[in-house]
């Protein structure tokens, strides 16, 4: 018995409310992967202004290949204030660095105002 609740754990058996996380799985199944050439263009967008706003970070924007921008910054809670005062959701993933992600509810219009925001930027 031991091992099969071992098991189960492993398996994401032991997650409450996990129907959400797979309906959101499902829903983007179903209808995001023809768009996700899009999602990916626009986070190549976001890394090159990064990549140009910070040339020392050494980000390549080539390669950038899902809809995540990472990248360090020496002042991330600095930099999320200047993007959340300009209207821009961002986050972290760890100290220093800062996560970028583009998805379903952002549309060109939203990555040029991170653009913008980025281009004047502490």
């Amino acid at each position: 018995m031991h091992a099969a609740r071992g098991e189960r754990k492993r398996m994401g058996g032991a997650m409450r409310q996990a129907g959400v996380i797979a309906a959101a799985g499902l829903v983007a199944l179903a209808h995001g992967i023809e768009r996700l050439d899009e999602d990916h263009a626009r986070a190549r967008s976001l890394a090159t202004a990064v990549a140009e706003r910070w040339p020392a970070l050494g980000l390549n924007p080539g390669a950038v290949s899902t809809n995540v921008v990472v990248f360090p910054h020496p002042d991330p809670a600095l930099l999320l204030a200047h993007l959340r005062g300009r209207g821009v959701r961002a986050g972290t993933i760890a100290p220093g660095t800062v996560r970028l992600v583009t998805h379903l509810d952002v549309d060109d219009s939203g990555v040029d105002r991170v653009v913008a925001a980025l281009r004047d930027a502490p």
